[in-house]
């Protein structure tokens, strides 16, 4: 078609104009239509003849090319639900709509107290024997991805009077209690023994049927929760993943569910896997992707070498009555 250019229309101002049949204006993307037109043709698809005249080489339909009121978000729409975590694209339909402040849950506080007299902080090089503070780094870590606030309350010796008063201290301003270490069947582990000691203690389980981190304690003192993580650090960092993660998750108001929180893939597995039956085993991979096919490789290692942590993207669940997993099985990979 050859049509008149009966204007111009500008950004940011209503349009003074009528378009008339046989003729059209120019507009910005974002500009308002004027009266008299329903589409848009995009300029890649037209020819400027002279000033006054236009060639379009391609034809459209009404409505083409343009947003119409309330298309996006219309009157009483539920934009953003609650229990939502607010991501930088929901941060931006927030500033559309004119809000400047929304209502969120409170970032949850949590307490981390590394326990041991083996343990040294991480500025020091440690003594034979002795091992520097993994644990504190690394379950806060996990605890800052949740959105929460981690409060370091730093190495407290193997002494119940000792870990007793770091705890009494932690409860009057934190939200939730983890602490690592003395959680197993050791002669100097004292974490039961002290958490029952308080009043209204609740020791909901001491030793769980998962590897690794059996001998974790699930707690709650005066209505606060309280993990015990081994104080192996690889159990400390898994059990963390697993049973923290999406419990803080769930007092920020997302749903809970009856699995590790995170974004997880399907993959098919490379190697065969064994596993001893009785325990829920998480088994770390490395992930490999070949066209659209995704292969899961276990990453072999002993038991306590963070290096199988570190080289991994994620873990599958070996179900607890389950020997094993046969190589060619698609598995649900959670990724750390």
């Amino acid at each position: 078609a050859l049509l008149n250019v009966a204007g111009k229309i500008l950004m940011g101002r209503m349009p003074d104009m009528t378009v008339e049949t046989g003729q059209v204006a120019e507009i910005p993307t974002g500009g308002f239509l004027p009266d008299g037109s329903d589409s848009v043709v995009m300029v890649e698809y037209t020819n400027k003849l002279t000033n006054d005249e236009i060639e379009i080489t391609r034809p459209v339909t009404a409505g083409e090319n343009v947003m119409a009121r309330a298309d996006d978000v219309a009157e009483g729409d539920e934009v953003l639900y609650s229990g939502r975590r607010i991501r930088p694209h929901d941060a931006g339909i927030l500033a559309a709509l004119g809000y400047t402040e929304v209502n969120v849950y409170k970032q949850p506080s949590v307490a981390i107290i590394s326990t041991g007299d083996e343990i040294v902080p991480v500025s020091q090089t440690p003594e034979p024997g002795r091992i520097r503070d993994i644990n504190t780094h690394g379950i806060s870590a996990i605890v800052e991805s949740a959105g929460a606030v981690a409060v370091r309350y730093g190495i407290v010796r193997d002494e119940p009077e000792l870990l007793r008063a770091v705890i009494e201290k932690a409860f009057d301003t934190a939200d939730v209690i983890v602490i690592s270490g003395g959680s197993s069947v050791g002669e100097r582990d004292h974490m039961v023994s002290v958490v029952s000691g308080f009043q209204d203690a609740e020791i909901f389980a001491h030793g769980i049927a998962v590897r690794p981190g059996k001998p974790t304690m699930l707690a709650k003192v005066g209505g606060k929760p309280v993990f015990g993580l081994p104080g192996h650090p690889v159990s400390a960092l898994v059990v963390a993943q697993v049973f923290l993660l999406p419990f803080l998750k769930y007092i920020e108001g997302e749903e809970l569910t009856n699995e590790p929180a995170g974004r997880r893939v399907s993959a098919t597995l490379a190697v065969s896997t064994h596993s001893p039956h009785g325990r829920e085993e998480y088994v770390r991979v490395r992930l490999a992707r070949d066209g659209n096919n995704v292969s899961a490789h276990p990453v072999f290692g002993k038991s306590g070498m963070l290096t199988t942590l570190v080289r991994a993207d994620g873990f599958f669940v070996v179900p607890v009555h389950s020997e094993g997993v046969a190589a060619g099985e698609t598995v649900d990979v959670y990724l750390f």
